[in-house]
């Protein structure tokens, strides 16, 4: 497959083999949401939905000592028109949203510090998170006055439970991460902040190396089931791993069970 989107020199989106690598902050302000790069993102994550870039995983990580410390409130207070101005950013980062959900990969964040506000609504669309001792988690809306964006008030619901997303949200409460990771927006927790980006950098990287039309299989019914019925959701379990099991990736990963070696899916992907 040929990309469209060329990496500038130190560009904070770069592909790393099968591994897409997105570096949402600008350290130089504050660890804010950058723009920039977020514009860039959307646009490799476009091309990986519309099959011209080849990734396997997707892996979000902060510039600095801080995942992200969502947008820049400066930036915010020196708008000619406030309104216009947040429209156009809430709008652009949907649009990177948009596209992460769309680009149907398994998306890893390494959650390094401080994720606050549009930091938190990014944290919460990984489908593995990985923190450490100084992740700290804040909606940080409401102390400036203003709503969640980012979706949010869609995901913290369905990661922690209404009841305890309404009281994160509303009072704008800080989360630690030993809470984070008992209420289910971290997934696993290290010793070391050092550790933090190279675990979740190896799981991008082995989530990368595994079967795609089964991990994005997977990631779909886990999607559903919130919502689905028991007998909906058997009954999609039933299609999904028969259409499965007639794939390259599929014949490759129980061939290599019976035959006692490791699947080698990249080489059945490209048979």
């Amino acid at each position: 497959m040929t990309s469209t989107t060329t990496f500038p020199a130190d560009s904070p989106v770069t592909q790393d083999g099968d591994v897409l690598v997105l570096r949402i902050s600008d350290p130089d302000k504050g660890s804010a949401l950058d723009g920039s790069a977020l514009t860039l993102a959307t646009a490799a994550l476009r091309e990986i939905a519309r099959g011209e870039r080849e990734i396997g995983a997707i892996l979000i990580l902060g510039a600095g000592r801080n995942f992200c410390a969502g947008g820049n409130v400066r930036d915010f207070a020196s708008a000619q028109h406030r309104p216009t101005f947040i429209r156009a950013l809430a709008d652009s980062f949907h649009d990177f949203v948009t596209a992460l959900l769309d680009a149907d990969r398994p998306v890893v964040a390494g959650v390094r510090g401080w994720a606050a506000g549009a930091g938190l609504s990014v944290v919460l669309h990984a489908d593995i998170a990985v923190g450490g001792p100084s992740t700290k988690l804040r909606p940080a809306y409401t102390g400036i006055g203003l709503s969640p964006d980012g979706g949010m008030t869609w995901t913290l619901p369905r990661a922690v439970g209404a009841a305890r997303a309404r009281d994160i949200i509303l009072t704008d409460r800080v989360v630690n991460a030993d809470e984070a990771l008992a209420w289910g927006i971290l997934s696993r927790l290290v010793d070391d902040d050092a550790e933090v980006e190279a675990t979740a950098t190896q799981i991008a990287r082995t989530l990368a190396a595994g079967p795609r039309a089964g991990l994005s299989a997977t990631r779909s019914l886990l999607s559903r089931s919130a919502t689905a019925t028991l007998r909906d959701q058997l009954a999609a379990e039933a299609h999904a791993i028969s259409t499965n099991s007639g794939t390259r990736e599929g014949i490759e990963g129980v061939d290599a069970f019976v035959g006692k070696r490791a699947p080698d899916f990249a080489t059945a992907r490209d048979q």
